[in-house]
């Protein structure tokens, strides 16, 4: 039966998209539920540092984020559908084929183009309405709607700058490199990630925010004594200017090779003391020397490498178009299908990848606990937990799914070992 093949893919995209759309809503559901369950207790754990009203607020907060994915995941399960079943990737194809009918690397790059900005026209709303209307409401947005299109156009003028040789050296290669372009072009991305983790930190990210260099003197000395006992070489300890934008606090490791860098946001350090501090960074330590970053790469690359090697094979079968709603067989459309259809197929991966990102926040934790002191890291933790509002209640399989850090009655109960 020659059309077979076709409507097993069509058959199995169909019953695993609205499979995951509805278990992305029955998480979803469940957390808000948990959540709101439990808004009127606090922990016992947190008893004696998080108010009543600050748990309150994290529960709403949480719930508010929660629902508004529900609607994101109904919309995207549509769009996904309406520009593959339903012709519009096709519909895009046709209107540039009719205008560059001999230029097929230009005309599937803007194919390409086309598919990713409808994608993010549809996301504009959600990202907006996050940041006027959820972040707004629970105070932690600081951004102005002329800074908000401001970092859109700048992501995106980033994004082309970068994107647009990757992409036109994949259907370059796709068009005249052999069976092996896949390869090829595996070298190339992963060569580009490597120098992007290179240069990231001094070009690119200080066309976002300002990276002031860290100017407390006690501060600076204390990282630097920990710094030098972890053996960790940087390029500069700075403070980022996170107000800015939000009132959400952080402290992260940026770059790759010489070019690492220290970044405190600076509402981390308005929150915290030195001995907390020193603790949070002696956790990004941890990540640091067990390897977590490298492992990430390397799994990363792994993975690249297989999907591409799938993709050399099912660029040259007709069934995995017309299976998606594709007429017209082509390199570039081969390309934004797997692109778009892939998460679909990964989708029960996520537990494992979360479980794996929490294996290695309780190593960092660990190592924190052994190099720093447990008990001001937890303190640390409590303060970005309230002050975030993040919530301490979350549901345990919605967690299981989606959290790539443990739930804080679960971290901070393994962190007190070390204090009793």
């Amino acid at each position: 039966m020659p059309f077979a093949p076709t409507l097993i893919l069509t058959y199995t995209f169909v019953s695993l998209l609205v499979a995951t759309t509805l278990v992305r809503i029955w998480l979803a559901r469940r957390h808000v539920t948990h959540v709101q369950a439990n808004r009127n207790q606090v922990p016992a754990a947190f008893k004696d540092s998080i108010a009543l009203d600050a748990h309150q607020k994290a529960a709403d907060y949480s719930t508010a984020k929660t629902k508004l994915v529900i609607i994101e995941t109904v919309v995207q399960a549509l769009l996904l559908a309406a520009l593959t079943l339903g012709g519009g990737l096709q519909w895009i194809d046709d209107i540039w084929h009719n205008m560059l009918p001999t230029q097929e690397i230009i005309r599937g790059a803007l194919v390409i183009c086309s598919a990713m900005l409808v994608s993010s026209a549809i996301d504009l709303p959600f990202e907006y309405y996050k940041t006027f209307v959820v972040d707004e409401t629970f105070g932690f947005n600081k951004m102005t709607p002329a800074m908000f299109f401001s970092d859109l156009i700048k992501h995106s003028l980033v994004g082309l700058a970068l994107g647009a040789p990757i992409l036109f050296a994949a259907l370059w290669l796709m068009q005249g490199a052999g069976q092996y372009w896949w390869l090829y072009l595996w070298v190339i991305w992963s060569v580009f990630n490597l120098v992007m983790l290179a240069v990231y930190p001094t070009f690119i990210a200080p066309l976002f925010n300002k990276f002031s260099p860290l100017k407390d003197e006690n501060l600076k000395q204390r990282i630097e004594t920990l710094l030098t006992k972890c053996g960790f070489k940087s390029q500069g300890l700075f403070v980022m200017d996170g107000s800015s934008r939000s009132s959400h606090g952080n402290a992260y490791f940026t770059g790759f090779g010489a070019s690492k860098r220290v970044v405190f946001f600076d509402t981390l350090l308005e929150r915290l003391n030195v001995d907390e501090i020193e603790a949070v960074l002696a956790h990004e330590l941890g990540h640091f020397k067990h390897h977590h970053v490298i492992k990430r790469i390397v799994m990363l690359f792994s993975i690249s490498f297989l999907g591409l090697a799938l993709l050399g094979w099912l660029i040259n079968q007709p069934w995995f178009y017309t299976g998606l709603g594709v007429t017209q067989i082509s390199n570039y459309m081969a390309l934004i299908l797997f692109l778009l259809v892939s998460p679909i197929f990964l989708f029960l991966l996520r537990p494992m990848m979360a479980s794996y990102s929490r294996k290695n926040e309780f190593e960092a934790d660990d190592y924190a606990a052994n190099h720093a002191s447990a008990k001001d890291l937890v303190k640390a933790l409590v303060k970005l937990y309230r002050d975030n509002a993040s919530t301490l209640t979350p549901d345990p399989l919605h967690s299981a799914f989606y959290d790539s850090h443990p739930p804080a009655s679960i971290r901070i109960s393994k962190l007190a070992a070390y204090t009793s």
